[in-house]
């Protein structure tokens, strides 16, 4: 029986410590020591999000709570767990209550430690320094299974607790067992940034350079009749798009896992829209609307029971085209650097943000930001997680204005401050943003209300310098917001290193 207070004292050297083999080392001794049973919670615990979900315990119903800190710790794992599962699974008429009594029981056998512990859990609050990477890597250390086996069973499962049971109670050959199953989601390749398309096809050499569509990624999967269409946070919205449906019960085969984005149109003639007005229509599952949506397609994981994600892209490219026809993102395989940016002329000229340059030989490396694939945008955006909200000023005032950004620290998956903005604001933008900030609010400090870091925006800035005041030691330039990204959760948002690739482009 492993005590909830064990889980405690680990984040707690785990959050201490900037080094990431000790923190990989502090984890996997606590992994060691757990029952089968313990794995998956204790796994969502470490990375701040209960295998029950969200469980609709907020800020003030923590902050309501009146319990005496206990003296000594008592409450095991599996009795956090169980509590969470009421919590979890009471709602409609006297769910309040009854949740308020199942946190005072909770509270009141925690110590003061364990109490902290359990308010940062349940509002999303945790920042250990435990995130998925370094909790993957302290799964293979403590399994003695080889850390590309266990991270490649975790993207292909899309459930971390899941292989660490696996991992420490069944063997490696129960995780090198995990597959690419269709109808199930997998974890999306992601891209490094580039400041152009000589840079990328020097560091690439021969690519596919594509058209990089100002879209909502999704991932289609089909086996025979049935298909499932997965958001690149893996939330399933089949319902939502009957278009993309019809279209992959149209191609030529029985299963395939498919790569790409989806644009709505008002007409066949139109011009692709707003990013904001094909987000709308993830939100609802009406088909009664003028927007059409429009599947486009870069890859291919998985055909006719053949997994794809070891061969080379040029090789995923063509069985692509073949499968896909006229719903293939154009590009064109090149190692001629101005080959490469008559393509991005062309996406520009189609109205599309830029291009993306994938090393030609590369695999699909599910779930990772490797280097084989590229963006190159010709405006400077970067992507980067709410940290916390100022309330405005002026004609502001009553409004959550100023927000505080931040990119991911590449070595711990944590996100540190790198600069404010409050431009580009519209009154729709702060009326929307003052109520998604006051549902994420974990506590307030002045006037600075600090959110859990799950919203990501999209922000176009001039530049960055080196700055002493962030502790990245980098800040933005002139940052104003282009769009909130409802798509992208935090885990995918640019790093630290992005933010200081802009050092040396940024004006003296």
């Amino acid at each position: 029986m492993t005590l909830l207070a064990d889980v405690v004292a680990t984040t707690g050297a785990v959050a201490a410590t900037t080094k990431r083999t000790a923190k990989r080392d502090a984890l996997a001794q606590l992994l060691r020591r757990l029952d089968p049973d313990e794995v998956e919670p204790v796994v969502g615990f470490l990375l701040g999000d209960a295998r029950q979900g969200r469980i609709g315990v907020g800020w003030a119903s923590i902050r309501d709570l009146d319990c005496p800190p206990a003296a000594e710790p008592s409450l095991a794992v599996a009795e956090v767990d169980a509590a969470i599962d009421v919590l979890a699974a009471t709602t409609g008429a006297g769910s309040q209550g009854v949740r308020r009594a199942q946190l005072v029981a909770l509270f009141g056998r925690a110590t003061a430690d364990e109490a902290d512990f359990l308010s940062r859990l349940f509002v999303g609050d945790m920042r250990t320094g435990a995130l998925a990477g370094v909790v993957t890597d302290a799964v293979a250390a403590s399994s003695g299974i080889a850390a590309p086996a266990v991270r490649r069973a975790v993207m292909l499962a899309g459930d971390l607790g899941a292989v660490a049971r696996l991992a420490l109670h069944e063997g490696e050959e129960a995780v090198r067992g995990i597959g690419l199953e269709p109808l199930r989601g997998v974890l999306p390749m992601l891209a490094s940034t580039s400041e152009s398309v000589a840079a990328a096809i020097e560091d690439v050499g021969e690519a596919s350079v594509e058209w990089k569509l100002d879209g909502a990624r999704i991932q289609v999967h089909r086996a025979g009749g049935e298909v499932r269409i997965y958001t690149r946070n893996l939330n399933d919205v089949t319902a939502r798009l009957p278009e993309v449906v019809e279209v992959a019960l149209g191609y030529d085969a029985d299963g395939f896992v498919l790569d790409g984005e989806v644009l709505g149109f008002l007409g066949p003639e139109e011009s692709p829209p707003a990013f904001q007005d094909t987000m709308s229509r993830f939100g609802r599952s009406s088909t009664d609307h003028a927007t059409v949506l429009v599947p486009q397609f870069f890859d291919v994981l998985h055909l006719d029971g053949v997994d794809l994600l070891d061969a080379p892209l040029t090789e995923r490219r063509r069985r692509l085209a073949d499968l896909v026809g006229p719903h293939l993102i154009p590009g064109t395989i090149t190692a001629d650097p101005d080959a490469a940016a008559a393509v991005l002329v062309d996406a520009l000229a189609h109205g599309h943000e830029g291009v993306m340059i994938k090393a030609a030989g590369s695999p699909y490396e599910a779930g990772r930001r490797g280097k084989s694939w590229r963006k190159v945008k010709p405006v400077h955006t970067l992507d980067l997680v709410v940290l916390g909200v100022e309330w405005g000023s002026g004609r502001r005032r009553g409004w959550l204005s100023n927000l505080h950004l931040g990119a991911l620290d590449p070595a711990t998956g944590e996100p540190v401050m790198v600069g404010k903005t409050f431009k580009g604001m519209t009154d729709e933008v702060l009326r929307w943003q003052t109520e998604r900030f006051l549902e994420l609010e974990t506590h307030r400090s002045g006037h600075v209300v600090w959110v859990r870091p799950e919203q990501v925006v999209e922000i176009a800035l001039d530049g960055a310098q080196t700055s002493t005041r962030y502790p990245g030691g980098v800040a933005l330039r002139f940052a104003r917001v282009v769009r909130y990204r409802d798509d992208k959760p935090a885990a995918e948002a640019d790093t630290l290193d992005a933010v200081r690739s802009l050092l040396a482009r940024s004006p003296s």
